[in-house]
């Protein structure tokens, strides 16, 4: 079934690692191994379902407090590995990384990994990857107004000239169209701070599958729902 409006950018919230591995008999550190895994699966997916853009919330801006250091450290040493296997796929298929996020808090060998990929992909403008590293909406929202109150103060920008479309020019995805859709997987009902200025008109899809479940059938489940509504962007 054709949408009116086709899905170009899918956002995922990668819910449920922890639990997977609890109901598997396996450590935490299992599940997040898995997660990883799936998320390198789904980038033959993307291109299968003709989607443009691929968002994966990988670490967020309050891990850093509501998780256990070495969790978190775990986590980082992971996306690493993850980051430069990938190296190899991305530039093969031709997809484009970015990051969004902060960078300034994350590991300096982490960065250079970032950093690395981003350039090795930069020519690539027909498939996107964009993955969340030190992520959080309202963390992204607050580092644009700053830049934005910084041209001002500077004289550089009237107050009057500030609309949502100059203020989406200064989020983490300035030249990346919104989501059309936001998955969030593992059964939890919320976005917990994904582009919550972008997605303001996103479709919402939750499932209780968990992410190391989230296999290419249910991503079609997915977009078929998705291909089933009708959607209103503010309107009757």
């Amino acid at each position: 079934m054709k949408h009116q409006y086709p899905l170009k950018h899918l956002a995922i919230i990668p819910d449920g690692n922890r639990r997977w591995a609890k109901e598997h008999g396996f450590p935490p550190m299992a599940g997040h191994q898995k997660g990883a895994e799936r998320a390198k699966s789904l980038l033959k997916s993307i291109k299968k379902f003709n989607i443009k853009y691929l968002t994966l919330w990988g670490l967020s801006t309050e891990n850093w407090i509501k998780r256990p250091k070495t969790e978190v450290k775990f986590l980082i040493e992971l996306f690493s590995r993850f980051l430069k296997d990938s190296q190899k796929d991305l530039i093969e298929h031709k997809i484009r990384f970015i990051h969004i996020g902060r960078k300034d808090r994350l590991p300096r060998r982490f960065v250079k990994v970032i950093t690395e990929t981003e350039k090795l992909t930069l020519k690539f403008s027909g498939w996107h990857l964009l993955i969340g590293f030190d992520y959080g909406g309202q963390d992204e929202i607050i580092r644009a107004t700053r830049k934005i109150a910084k041209l001002v103060k500077e004289g550089k920008l009237k107050i009057d000239q500030i609309t949502p479309e100059l203020f989406y020019n200064y989020t983490d995805t300035p030249n990346i169209p919104p989501p059309d859709l936001i998955v969030r997987t593992s059964g939890e009902q919320r976005l917990s701070g994904l582009y919550p200025f972008q997605g303001v008109y996103a479709e919402l899809y939750f499932t209780k599958v968990p992410f190391p479940d989230f296999t290419e059938a249910e991503l079609e489940k997915a977009i078929n729902d998705y291909n089933r509504r009708h959607r209103r962007f503010g309107g009757n």
